[in-house]
């Protein structure tokens, strides 16, 4: 009888589609920050700070960098905040960390970025909105005077249009040429024209007054899934420049997350996106960093990228008896994401491993197998025992009242004992 499998074509195994942006570049000091191309995809965050207050706005910029955005906008809307910025990467500076900033600009850049010189050295990148540069005449003169600061000073410009500030002028001779048609376009498709056009023929006018083309990023942000889905798929291809992908005004808490998720994920499977912020509204008490935290976990669910190492954990069933399980879960992976600013440099590799906190015998000991350490709890009916798989083999068996702090406790002594050794190894 012939097997199964000779006469079976092997599955197709799933893997996001290469990029075939251009590489820019990001720097400050000796962080450079690849951005398209081959470099992996990076994650941006933004600050929601006065920053006028130079301190404050430093120690939430050290908060996301730690939490893992590798480069942070910082809003530059007036005379006293363009002053601070400076102070702010001084700040930064002491404290040793080298993340880049974004200047983000809007109506008043081409001042701000004229008027003060220290803070257009100091930003490592500036955010253009192409509607918000002026109007009429003044429209390409404050544009050019923006993009010949960043020629000047050798920095990335972002060009991000936004569906809620889009240019008007553009917008209203598009809908005009589009009522000759034979056939009309949708009105939204005309938005969409109008959002595409803005940001390309803004980039190509910043070649023309001298910015190097490598050092250009596109967005043109929407808030609806399949509209920025619609948008970057044309954007894509109609230029090569890098991307930056998020959904403006994405909302709050699982609305947020999820529509981020859904929307990214599918531009990022097809090989658009070079770089990504989830815009979260923060939840009432809820860390800044969270929107950090969404976006590498979109990344790292997708395998473009690692930042922490991952737990795997049941959902519970009427098998488990407790909350137990969902309490050490918890309890590991905030300890593990704790843990990672001083991991990253002590340990390297940590980020890739894989910790299972599992509910019950049903799955667990198949799921504490495949992670590098992993626990299975004991569910309804089970022996009061928990065994404990490492590196797929069950090296011990926990009981009592300690079982949490004494896994926490196997955690640290594995990381160190397998990753420590990865960074005393000789190159």
């Amino acid at each position: 009888m012939q097997d199964f499998l000779s006469t079976q074509q092997p599955i197709a195994i799933a893997s996001p589609l290469p990029r075939k942006s251009r590489q820019a570049r990001v720097v400050w000091r000796n962080n450079v920050v690849t951005v398209g191309g081959d470099a992996p995809v990076r994650v941006q965050s933004m600050t929601n700070i006065d920053t006028v207050d130079a301190v404050e706005t430093a120690i939430q910029v050290r908060q996301l960098a730690q939490a893992g955005s590798e480069m942070v906008r910082i809003t530059v809307n007036t005379p006293e905040a363009a002053a601070a910025v400076p102070y702010i990467r001084e700040q930064l500076d002491r404290m040793g960390e080298y993340v880049p900033l974004v200047g983000d600009f809007h109506y008043n850049g081409h001042r701000l970025l004229t008027e003060y010189p220290a803070c257009a050295e100091a930003l490592s990148k500036y955010r253009i909105n192409p509607g918000n540069v002026g109007k009429g005449e003044k429209k390409d003169k404050q544009f050019g005077q923006m993009i010949e600061a960043a020629a000047r000073y050798d920095k990335a410009v972002r060009i991000g249009v936004n569906w809620g500030s889009l240019d008007q002028e553009l917008m209203a001779r598009l809908m005009d040429e589009n009522s000759r048609r034979a056939q009309p376009w949708d009105t939204r498709q005309v938005m969409f024209e109008a959002l595409i056009s803005s940001a390309v023929d803004s980039a190509r006018l910043a070649e023309s007054m001298g910015l190097n083309g490598d050092n250009i990023i596109l967005s043109c942000k929407v808030s609806g899934v399949q509209d920025l889905i619609s948008v970057y798929r044309a954007l894509a291809q109609r230029c090569d420049y890098a991307l930056h992908l998020g959904l403006t005004e994405a909302g709050m808490g699982t609305k947020g997350t999820v529509a981020s998720a859904a929307a990214l994920s599918v531009l990022l499977q097809e090989g658009i996106g070079d770089t990504i912020r989830v815009s979260l509204t923060p939840q009432p008490g809820e860390a800044r960093t969270q929107e950090v935290v969404v976006a590498s976990e979109i990344l790292q669910a997708l395998g473009l990228r690692v930042f922490v190492p991952s737990v795997t954990a049941c959902p519970g069933c009427g098998r488990t008896t407790s909350t137990t399980f969902q309490e050490l879960a918890k309890r590991i992976d905030d300890y593990l994401r704790g843990q990672m600013p001083l991991w990253r440099m002590k340990y390297p590799g940590v980020e890739a491993m894989k910790v299972a906190v599992m509910g019950c015998i049903v799955n667990g000991p198949g799921e504490s197998k495949h992670a590098n350490i992993g626990i299975s709890l004991p569910g309804t009916g089970e022996a009061p025992a928990a065994p404990v798989y490492i590196d797929g083999e069950k090296a011990l068996t926990l009981r009592g009242e300690r079982i949490a702090e004494e896994f926490q406790t196997l955690v640290e002594d594995y990381v160190a004992r397998t990753y420590g050794a990865t960074a005393a190894a000789p190159a």
